[in-house]
């Protein structure tokens, strides 16, 4: 994966021919230091200060969400990077078919994967309540509203690395650009007309990072209001597995970079990883509530 750092992006329906040109590298040192790392951790300082004042309400000491905190972050990027991988795997081997950990390692070319990171938080989480002697469900209930705010900042680092956009579309809030335009050309989603159409702005993208910023924007305020007057503990993370799996298995649909599920198919159509399981959680959730 190559992300695009200074690629116009333009929203003709909205802001006429203005375009945004900021790059998505805010430093170039080594690597580079992107916009997309920063707001994540902007996420993540906002998350922690927000749990950290939320704590009290859920039986949670100081002591065990720090503890939990230091463990989970490591363990949630390790997880959304395994999880990236698997799913994505010939991206990562060698000429010679061999598997490549230097390019599995290289984190900083892009590919993380929110549910490998919410995966591995609920391992995390299960080990150290058993060590520390917390409630797992009081736990989950008051680290989903830091992942709802760590996932409503993060995607905006999706609209500066110019990814995770979605299908074509007319509406007025369509995004363009010279990268979309070349991205949706390459991957066959339009034709030469179609990326005439999206250079010029007459055609463009679902801005995908902005639903789900906006879905989970309001499962925030939903998951608070549901634990001002939660009747068990585990109902706000229900809440948010129901929650974010109903949008995200809407929004995974609209988009053209979905994790497919090793080439199966069904009904003739191929299996979205992300929309599958989003659905499935959504299902289960909404059951387990009931």
């Amino acid at each position: 994966m190559q992300i695009m750092t200074d690629s116009p992006i333009r929203f003709p329906g909205l802001f006429g021919d203005w375009a945004f040109t900021a790059s998505s590298k805010a430093l170039d040192i080594g690597n580079g230091i992107y916009w997309y790392g920063i707001l994540i951790a902007l996420g993540l300082v906002i998350a922690i200060w927000w749990c950290m004042n939320q704590k009290s309400k859920y039986g949670i000491t100081e002591d065990d969400l720090l503890d939990s905190v230091l463990w989970g972050i490591p363990c949630a990027i390790v997880g959304a990077r395994i999880y990236y991988v698997l799913f994505y795997l010939d991206q990562f081997k060698n000429s010679d078919g061999s598997f490549s950990f230097r390019k599995a390692i290289a984190i900083w070319d892009g590919g993380l994967a929110i549910y490998g990171a919410v995966i591995a938080v609920v391992i995390v989480g299960i080990c150290v309540s058993r060590h520390r002697g917390y409630k797992l469900g009081a736990m989950l209930d008051l680290a989903v509203m830091g992942l709802l705010i760590g996932q409503c900042i993060g995607r905006w680092g999706n609209f500066m690395n110019r990814e995770a956009f979605g299908a074509e579309t007319t509406l007025p809030w369509r995004m363009c650009g010279p990268s979309i335009a070349e991205d949706m050309l390459r991957w066959g989603y339009v034709d030469q007309a179609g990326y005439e159409a999206i250079l010029s702005g007459t055609l463009g993208v679902h801005p995908t990072f902005f639903y789900e910023s906006a879905w989970n924007f309001v499962g925030l305020i939903l998951v608070y209001l549901v634990g001002r007057k939660r009747k068990f503990d585990g109902q706000c993370f229900l809440f948010y597995v129901f929650w974010y799996g109903l949008g995200r298995a809407w929004i995974e649909g609209l988009r053209t970079d979905s994790l497919y599920f090793f080439g199966l198919e069904l009904f003739g159509v191929p299996i979205r990883t992300s929309q599958a399981l989003a659905a499935i959680s959504a299902v289960v959730a909404g059951a387990v509530l009931l």
